[in-house]
């Protein structure tokens, strides 16, 4: 068994105007890392081009349709302050839809036992029927609802440990049952969401607060307290994680003091709960991430640990 990494080049064509944190240089930078001689036993596909009806797995139709017709000659339309639309936009986001359905196709049949997609832009932030904070369409949310009406999952986790809270992810499945959304992130801090006290309509939301300037320690004892045994006591078919690494101690958006280890040990957790409970069916979305350095060591360490656990 090996880990598969899913990428496509058109994640550089989703373009920002200058300064914007949600660079193409972010996606060159995760490739660069994951080319070193380290990653050589990667399983490498090419995230295939999904269309816009994966979408509707997790938003409204009538959302995915508005969207999937913004396609800019040149330039970029502004959806709000934060997230614009390019003339590459559309494309990178159904290669990222394409890539998340692959991802769970390939470990429920046992192609590889886990996956990294390495996209952009992120998703988490995208609500049913709204685009925000960099994103469009929601891929861990896809990749969740495909094993479910696809494969047949029962129960599906998302581990979402991207620094800001993942309030689209919380509203496409508030009312689901069959998936348990766990969110560790810094609050005060956008989007707004995630209080404790936000628990969904059966108690299939689990958000975990951390304040400004918590470190590693603070961030393993929540997830060994109030992350990890809800997540095994769900029992999934399939873990999902919402991969950001804006926690990392060098970001510019946020004030969590992670390191790239913190990140390799909350990968291993989760492998560990995906081995015990799934058969290692585990597939990771790249989320967010500004600052190169500590994103491009963060993914080493995160993308290490699956393939540990994949060995």
């Amino acid at each position: 068994m090996t880990t598969l990494l899913l990428s496509h080049p058109s994640a550089a064509e989703h373009r920002v105007p200058e300064g914007h944190p949600e660079r193409p240089d972010r996606f060159r930078a995760v490739r660069e890392t994951l080319s070193a001689a380290r990653f050589a036993g990667l399983l490498r596909e090419e995230a295939p081009l999904g269309g816009l009806d994966l979408a509707a797995l997790a938003h409204d139709p009538a959302y995915v349709e508005r969207i999937g017709a913004l396609v800019p000659d040149s330039g970029f339309l502004g959806i709000d302050g934060d997230t614009f639309v390019s003339p590459g936009t559309v494309t990178a986001c159904r290669h990222a839809l394409g890539g998340a359905v692959r991802a769970v196709d390939a470990v429920v049949a046992g192609a590889a036992s886990n996956a990294f997609l390495a996209m952009r832009p992120p998703g988490h932030h995208a609500e049913a029927a709204r685009a925000m904070g960099f994103c469009f369409f929601n891929a861990a949310a896809v990749a969740a609802r495909h094993a479910v009406r696809t494969h047949g999952a029962a129960r599906v986790a998302i581990m979402d440990f991207d620094v800001h809270h993942g309030n689209g992810t919380q509203d496409i499945f508030w009312d689901d049952p069959a998936v348990l959304y766990a969110s560790t992130h810094e609050m005060p801090l956008y989007p707004g969401t995630g209080a404790p006290s936000e628990t969904g309509a059966h108690d299939n939301i689990v958000n975990v607060a951390l304040r400004s300037g918590a470190d590693g320690e603070v961030f393993r004892e929540a997830m060994r307290m109030a992350v990890l045994p809800r997540i095994d006591a769900f029992r999934p078919d399939l873990i999902v994680v919402s991969a950001g690494f804006d926690a990392h101690h060098r970001d510019p958006l946020a004030s969590l003091r992670l390191t790239a280890a913190d990140f390799a040990f909350a990968t291993r957790e989760l492998c560990a709960i995906a081995a015990s409970r799934c058969g290692g069916r585990l597939v990771s979305v790249l989320e967010g991430g500004y600052d190169l350095v500590g994103l491009s060591e963060s993914v080493a360490a995160h993308v290490g640990a699956l393939m540990e656990a994949a060995a």
